[in-house]
C-alpha cells in the first residue's frame, strides 16, 4: 500500500521538501496504523531539515518530517486501541514523521485524543505539552504558593507552561511581546512582561525561571530568583552558567517522549488545562509555505498545522 507525504532527500532550504508517495510498512505486534487529519509544525522540524542538527542526530534521508500528528486508527496491532478510535501521536525524532496521509507507531506513542480538542489543537498537543510538563512537574516540582516565571509565554511550549503552572497553584508571571501581552493573561498568568517595552530584570523574589530563550535572557534571569531558587532551561540560545555566583541551582530539563508524561498531556488537555493555540494552517501539499513562514518569524500565535486529507 501507498500513501502521499511530504519527504526531503537532502538537508536544504523548504523548497527540498516534496509531496510523494510512500510504501507503508507491516503492522507488527504492539503497533497501530493512524490514518492522519493534521501535523503541527515544530521549530525542531525546520531545523533538521535544515541540517543544523547534524552534529548530534544524523538522519535516515529520505526524511518524512513532524512530530505530532491527529488522526483516527485505521488498523490494530494493540491492547487499548480499536479501529476509527481518534488519537494523538508523536513520532519518534529519527523515524518517520507526521507529515503524511499515514503513520505506523508502537502504542507507547499514541494517546486517546481528549474529546475537549479539535483535531487541529490535538495535533499540537504532545510534543508541546511534553515539552512544558517535564520542566514544570518532573524538573522544578512546581507546588502551590510558588513564584515562577515564563519566558516566552505566548510561545507553544511557554504558553502551556503558564496555564499548568497556573493550575498547579503557582504564582505565575511570563514575559512576550506587547501584542501577546493581553493572551498571556488570560491563560492564568498573574502579571506579564512586554520585552518590548520593559525589563524583566528588575523582578524579584521567583522560585523558578523557566528559560526558553537563552543567550541574554538567561543571564539577565539570575538576580530575579531567590538564593536557593532554580533556573530551568530548554536548548535555546547558548548560556553562560552563573549558578555559583547567585547561589541557584541551573538544571537543563531533558525533554523525551515517556508515556506516562504523554498520558498526563492528554489528561490534562481532557480537563482543560492543557489546550495548545493553533495559528496558521496550510494543505499538506503546502508544508514548503509552512515551513518558511515558521523560520520567518513572523507567525501569529500558535503553532501551524498541516491538515491533511
Amino acid at each position: 500500500m501507498n500513501a502521499k507525504a511530504i519527504r526531503y532527500h537532502r538537508y536544504g532550504p523548504p523548497e527540498v521538501m516534496a509531496l510523494e508517495s510512500i510504501e507503508e510498512p507491516a503492522l507488527a505486534p504492539g503497533q497501530v496504523r493512524v490514518s492522519l487529519r493534521a501535523a503541527g509544525v515544530a521549530p525542531v522540524d525546520t531545523k533538521l531539515r535544515a541540517g543544523l542538527l547534524q552534529g548530534r542526530m544524523e538522519l535516515t534521508l529520505p526524511k518524512v518530517p513532524g512530530r505530532d500528528g491527529a488522526g483516527v486508527i485505521a488498523e490494530s496491532a494493540a491492547e487499548g486501541f480499536h479501529v476509527g478510535q481518534a488519537v494523538c501521536v508523536i513520532a519518534d525524532m529519527l523515524g518517520q514523521g507526521t507529515y503524511a496521509e499515514t503513520i505506523v507507531l508502537p502504542a507507547e506513542r499514541v494517546v486517546a485524543q481528549p474529546d475537549t480538542l479539535s483535531v487541529r489543537q490535538a495535533a499540537a498537543l504532545l510534543q508541546p505539552g511534553a515539552s512544558a510538563w517535564i520542566p514544570v512537574v518532573r524538573t522544578a516540582q512546581v507546588q502551590s504558593g510558588m513564584k515562577v516565571l515564563v519566558h516566552a509565554g505566548s510561545g507553544a511550549v511557554g504558553s502551556l507552561m503558564v496555564r499548568l503552572a497556573a493550575h498547579l497553584g503557582a504564582e505565575v508571571w511570563a514575559t512576550c511581546s506587547s501584542a501577546n501581552k493581553d493572551d498571556v493573561l488570560a491563560l492564568g498568568a498573574a502579571g506579564v512582561i512586554a520585552y518590548d517595552k520593559e525589563d524583566f530584570s528588575a523582578l524579584r523574589g521567583f522560585d523558578v525561571v523557566f528559560d526558553l530563550v537563552g543567550g541574554d535572557t538567561h543571564d539577565r534571569s539570575y538576580p530575579v530568583l531567590k538564593p536557593g531558587g532554580q533556573l530551568v532551561w530548554l536548548v535555546a540560545a547558548p548560556i553562560r552558567e552563573r549558578g555559583e555566583e547567585f547561589k541557584v541551582r541551573v538544571v537543563r530539563s531533558m525533554i523525551d517522549d515517556d508515556p506516562q508524561c504523554l498520558r498526563e498531556v492528554a489528561m490534562l488537555a481532557q480537563q482543560g488545562v492543557m489546550v495548545p493555540t493553533v495559528g496558521q494552517c496550510f494543505p499538506l501539499a503546502e508544508a514548503t509555505r509552512a515551513h518558511a513562514l515558521l523560520e520567518s518569524g513572523k507567525t501569529a500565535r500558535g503553532r501551524i498545522v498541516l491538515d491533511i486529507g
